[in-house]
């Protein structure tokens, strides 16, 4: 392993110790950030909020854009928006980061695990239909849990480490069984499934700007949508749901202190400005990492799937058994290369270890094998 080591401390052109994923600023950062408290207005009323908004829509192809305070407040809020109440199910994949799970408790309701794909580490499509069609059926419009009685109200499909699942196929069953289709595109910021920007296939889509992304502010999300009706809502709600007056304080339903600050927007307006290079860095590395695994028997690079142009947000490859990965892990962080495992299976956690679930093979084979390696941009 250590031609790994050497491979990556080459391509990083460094002997120290080489992070994961480290934030790049490296233009007018500084500058906003300057500006931004120079005009005092660094909650969540101000200028570079509202250009981050149109900029962002602008470069998803979105109509609207709201800004949030992280990527899960965004997911809450759009399940919220999505019409899921306590008692409700929602359908998403055992293989994800914590975030997508705890939005859904957040709200009262339950997920159901429903498994992934190999090739995209994505929800399945197939394996979607195949449990709706043997453990639900529609009653007064609704999707019903037969084996629960519960309505599954929503699905929420994630974007692993940036690459796209088969979007299109998931929001056609979601339509069909009348489930709201809500993208956790967290990870997926310049990925594109059949030439459309991620986010941008269901009715609400969300991202997130956590330190670790490809581009960030910090923390920060935001919802992305075309309904003019949910974009209103969406930032009501996530103003504490002030109804607009110049002095008064009144508050029309229960809201959320979720709007994104002054401060994060101006550092994403920067990045916002560097993201088409980050991307062109991101795509470059992953050409390299392919052609020096490529020989390798036992270490399968991750590639953009079928359809897909992804922003390769954390490469990713996938070891021979859990044995090597674990090898493999131990063997890169005692070396100064840090490497992360997969995500435990979210059905495997005490908190959702209760909940429906298919037949969990794929996310089970990619659990114990996928690791991420050194994915920072190098600009």
């Amino acid at each position: 392993m250590q031609d790994i080591v050497d491979f990556i401390q080459k391509t990083f052109n460094t002997k120290e110790f080489i992070p994961l994923h480290e934030p790049r600023f490296i233009g007018n950062e500084k500058k906003y950030l300057n500006d931004c408290i120079d005009s005092t207005f660094v909650s969540s009323v101000g200028t570079y909020v509202d250009k981050f908004e149109k900029i962002f829509a602008q470069k998803t192809g979105s109509k609207y854009a709201i800004a949030t305070v992280n990527g899960t407040s965004a997911l809450h809020v759009s399940l919220i928006l999505s019409d899921v109440i306590r008692g409700d199910e929602v359908i998403t994949q055992p293989l994800t980061f914590i975030a997508t799970c705890n939005a859904i408790d957040y709200i009262g309701a339950r997920p159901v695990f429903v498994d992934v794909d190999l090739d995209t580490m994505g929800l399945s499509p197939f394996a979607l239909k195949d449990f709706l069609e043997k453990n639900c059926e529609i009653v007064e419009n609704q999707c019903i849990n037969k084996t629960t009685d519960k309505v599954i109200r929503a699905c929420v499909p994630m974007h692993t480490f940036g690459h796209p699942c088969k979007i299109d196929e998931i929001r056609n069953i979601c339509n069909a069984w009348n489930i709201t289709l809500v993208e956790d595109a967290a990870e997926s910021l310049g990925s594109y499934y059949k030439n459309q920007h991620t986010g941008t296939f269901g009715k609400l889509g969300t991202f997130s700007f956590n330190g670790n992304k490809i581009i960030t502010s910090g923390g920060g999300g935001v919802i992305v949508t075309d309904d003019e009706k949910l974009a209103q809502r969406a930032k009501h709600i996530t103003t504490t749901a002030k109804v607009p007056h110049k002095w008064e304080y009144t508050h029309d339903e229960i809201g959320y202190n979720y709007r994104m600050p002054n401060l994060n927007a101006a550092l994403l307006v920067a990045q916002l400005e560097q993201v088409e290079n980050f991307l062109e860095d991101k795509r470059e590395l992953a050409s390299e990492y392919k052609k020096f695994f490529d020989p390798n028997k036992e270490i399968d690079f991750v590639q953009e799937p079928e359809n897909a142009k992804s922003n390769y947000w954390l490469q990713s490859v996938i070891v021979k058994d859990i044995i090597k990965r674990n090898k493999f892990l131990e063997y890169t962080n005692r070396n100064g290369v840090m490497t992360r495992p997969i995500w435990k299976l979210m059905n495997e956690l005490k908190m959702f270890k209760d909940c429906q679930s298919t037949s969990l093979n794929n996310a089970k084979y990619l659990e114990e094998r996928v690791v991420n390696i050194t994915s920072s941009v190098r600009l």
